[in-house]
């Protein structure tokens, strides 16, 4: 793994504010990808995050917590609260603002137990495909305490697909893709490209592979984007 975009936020983290990163997937164009969204306050957050933020109760998991923004805000109202990633480089960003517990792996070899786990912006796209997705269910089931709860936030892309005459999306499909929320991300950062899968998963999926795995899923809100939050629980 290169861990292109950890680099980048370890490096606007240590002050690196001139180099471009840029990002595409498979169904949209190359943009720029503005770094200080990860760093953003409580106040700078979007509802759904604040909500989330807002629910978490006991000791808490946050799941892909890059650098670390969501830690921060709930270190301050005196959680314990532990920051994973995948990404040795946004962890030590994370360290580097403060956060005091940290760690960094894959959720599928990590254990213990928590009251709350957070998988934020977007944060269920770890599943990278919808055929994963129960593997990572009861990875974070048996992560939770008895009365335990997961939050977490997704967006329906549907609208990202041209519709036919009767209504009906036209979703170009191959045979390496099962299901249209599945894409392909690749970052542009200092001469080099790094790709990876990513999952964007609508609701009444997310609630029927829930419920395929002996989870309760609650839609908690709604936002302006065709994103929401949801929550788990056993």
């Amino acid at each position: 793994m290169k861990d292109l975009l950890g680099r980048s936020l370890l490096d606007y983290q240590l002050n690196d504010r001139e180099s471009d990163v840029r990002v595409e997937t498979n169904i949209s164009a190359s943009e720029y990808l503005f770094r200080s969204h990860f760093f953003r306050s409580f106040s700078q957050m979007i509802p759904l995050e604040q909500e989330a933020l807002t629910l978490a109760k006991g000791r808490v998991l946050d799941v892909g917590a890059g650098v670390g923004s969501h830690v921060l805000y709930l270190q301050k109202q005196g959680l314990e609260a532990v920051a994973l990633d995948i990404s040795p480089s946004a962890i030590e960003a994370c360290k580097l603002r403060g956060v005091k517990r940290t760690v960094v792996g894959d959720i599928l070899n990590y254990q213990g137990k928590f009251d709350t786990i957070l998988l934020l912006m977007n944060g269920i796209g770890i599943c990278k495909r919808l055929s994963l997705i129960d593997i990572y269910l009861q990875k974070l089931k048996s992560l939770l305490t008895e009365g335990g709860q997961i939050l977490t936030t997704s967006t329906d892309i549907i609208y990202m697909f041209d519709q036919d005459e009767d209504g009906s999306y036209i979703i170009p499909m191959d045979e390496e893709v099962d299901y249209y929320g599945e894409l392909i991300y690749t970052i542009y950062y200092k001469g080099q490209k790094e790709s990876f899968p990513w999952l964007f998963i609508d609701y009444n999926t997310l609630q029927r592979a829930a419920s395929n795995n002996g989870l309760n899923c609650e839609l908690i809100q709604e936002g302006e984007d065709y994103n929401y939050l949801a929550k788990m629980t056993m």
